[in-house]
């Protein structure tokens, strides 16, 4: 039995239990109208219809069969609606690394959001590595990190730069805008984010680049612990430079330069090679590919 059965027989329902003026409202010849109804009937093997003096009368069979059909059609109806449009409407899981998660994702969300109405967003924030180990397995749609990546099956595209910056605690002997040597900076307490973050990679190869290696006397994941171990005057760090700023802002540290030395931070939009990319991927997309290009513009 298929829902094209049940419309005909709601459509003879609805028009005052009439065979003709159901096939004038479904374009049927009227003999196809009514084999729709016996076929109905001969696969239950019900009478759905009294047939008194050239007139239909729904059987107490009949009516039962009207409510779950009524009941079939709008779940089918439904599932219509809901899957139609899947690709551009269903669900969106982006992962962001920490530092992206906290300074960037909300307001990408939003927009988002505000964009793609209908679509599900999930959220991810988790160190760089883990993201792409989710990219490789198919848990996330697309990511966002902050450094280049390292399994050939998933692409990158750069959409924004920056620059780490040095923060210091607001005691002597430290001072906004005071400079150091590579070599005075490994050799001070350094507090440092955990190995597999965007932040501590960068900064672990432009040490490496110049001969140098850090040895942190503390490592954290969390970027407030991280704020607040220097503001403590436990030592001094690097937070990419949204981050700094706004810390500084705050009156929370000092900001510092290293003598000749930039570290350059470049964000990723990543996604698995193979993946297929629908309409609310492509829109995410676009969305955070303007919003570099803005970003490099007013810098």
């Amino acid at each position: 039995m298929t829902l094209r059965h049940m419309k005909i027989f709601l459509t003879v329902c609805e028009q005052d239990n009439s065979v003709t003026r159901a096939a004038k409202v479904l374009y049927m010849t009227q003999p196809s109208v009514s084999l729709a109804i016996r076929e109905i009937e001969k696969h239950y093997g019900v009478t759905l219809f009294d047939r008194i003096a050239r007139r239909l009368y729904l059987t107490q069979a009949g009516r039962e069969y009207r409510e779950y059909a009524m009941r079939a059609t709008a779940m089918m109806e439904d599932m219509e609606k809901r899957f139609a449009n899947w690709d551009a409407r269903g669900s969106l899981r982006i992962g962001a690394s920490m530092t992206i998660g906290a300074c960037m994702m909300p307001s990408f969300t939003r927009e988002f959001r505000r964009l793609s109405p209908g679509c599900d967003v999930r959220v991810t924030v988790r160190t760089s590595r883990d993201l792409e180990e989710k990219l490789k397995t198919n848990e996330l749609d697309l990511a966002l990190v902050e450094t280049q990546v390292h399994e050939d099956v998933l692409h990158a595209e750069e959409y924004r730069k920056d620059e780490l910056r040095v923060i210091v605690p607001r005691i002597p002997p430290y001072r906004d805008g005071m400079t150091f040597t590579l070599e005075e900076l490994c050799g001070r307490d350094l507090i440092l984010r955990e190995k597999g973050s965007g932040t501590r990679e960068i900064f672990d190869r432009i040490l490496a680049e110049n001969g140098y290696a850090a040895e942190p006397v503390w490592e954290t994941m969390s970027t407030t612990a991280l704020i607040s171990a220097v503001s403590g005057g436990i030592g001094i760090s690097v937070l990419p430079g949204q981050m700094a700023l706004q810390a500084a802002a705050k009156k929370e540290v000092r900001l510092a330069r290293v003598e000749g030395i930039r570290f350059t931070q470049h964000y990723y939009l990543v996604w698995h090679r193979d993946k297929y990319r629908n309409p609310a991927m492509e829109e995410f997309i676009r969305m955070v590919r303007a919003s570099g290009n803005e970003m490099n513009i007013n810098e």
